[in-house]
């Protein structure tokens, strides 16, 4: 496993993280079952797991957390992030009417305190602002989150979804850096690659993180880009010994921005073969194919 740093106030994060988002959607839940993708996730040097308080309707910190709260000694050899800021309808809060955002300091506060609660651990290594919030209070939110960075229950902040100038706000009332951006790329998703963002994320030096890297599985289907880029996936994959998958995800890897590619799966054998996509060298021209087979056409 190859690691990063994202900034000086914390530790070295693994190139790939495993996003706990699909916990809860498995038919088996048990903490023998969870612990295994844990392990499956450790063997192979991926040591950085990604949550929200909201994943798996609020379901699955928890059932992350039983493992923690078994075997404490796993908390040191990892880096937990999680996220806050969406409120989803949900049987959980039956008097909210609506899905909205809260970028306030009481939300953002007592997500935390929940999430170290679920996670069975002190602190978290990174916590994100899930989604820019019309409604924000930069300064309330920007506080919020100096504190907590202060108080030592969270090591470094950053955001999700964010365009520059969400960014730009929310960093003009913080005297701590946002770390990094977490935001939806793959070669179904690309538009992060045109639109600023990725160019804003490497002017800043920071290193982002991928959301979705396999397009939640549509990538695979029967789109028409996926047929399009489907045979050249199946080509280097060949050529390297992996699957196309790992070539799907390689190919984030590849960008010098330093991408942190988030990949989610219930299944302990996909997790495991995970760290295959460290194995892809993929050159300049490899990806634009990849990237124009995915587009349709050629550049410009």
């Amino acid at each position: 496993m190859k690691y990063t740093e994202l900034h000086a106030s914390l530790p070295a994060f693994s190139r790939l993280v495993y996003g706990a988002w699909r916990l809860a959607d498995d038919a088996n839940t048990s903490e023998a079952h969870v612990r295994a993708k844990v392990d499956a996730c450790l063997e192979q040097g991926i040591t950085t797991f990604d949550h929200a308080n909201i994943y798996g309707d609020y379901r699955c910190e928890a059932l992350f957390g039983k493992v923690l709260a078994a075997t404490p000694s796993l908390r040191d050899q990892m880096q937990l992030v999680s996220k806050c800021d969406i409120m989803l309808l949900s049987d959980n809060y039956p008097d909210r009417r609506v899905k909205y955002y809260d970028t306030s300091e009481r939300h953002i506060r007592q997500s935390v305190t929940q999430s170290l609660t679920n996670l069975h651990t002190d602190h978290l290594d990174l916590l994100l602002i899930h989604r820019p919030d019309p409604f924000m209070d930069h300064i309330e939110t920007g506080k919020a989150l100096d504190a907590l960075v202060d108080e030592g229950l969270v090591k470094a902040v950053g955001v999700s979804n964010f365009n520059r100038w969400d960014w730009d706000l929310l960093q003009s009332a913080m005297k701590h850096p946002l770390v990094t951006n977490q935001i939806e790329l793959s070669l179904l998703a690309r538009e992060s690659f045109s639109d600023g963002t990725m160019q804003f994320i490497q002017q800043y030096g920071v290193k982002p993180m991928a959301w979705s890297p396999l397009a939640g599985g549509a990538l695979f289907g029967n789109g028409e880009a996926a047929q399009r880029v489907k045979p050249l996936l199946a080509r280097e994959a060949e050529k390297f010994s992996v699957g196309i998958d790992a070539v799907a995800v390689a190919w984030l890897l590849a960008h010098p921005a330093g991408i942190l590619p988030v990949v989610g799966t219930n299944n302990v054998e996909r997790i495991r073969a995970a760290s295959n996509a460290l194995d892809v060298e993929m050159d300049r021209e490899t990806w634009f194919e990849l990237l124009t087979a995915a587009a349709g056409e050629e550049v410009a």
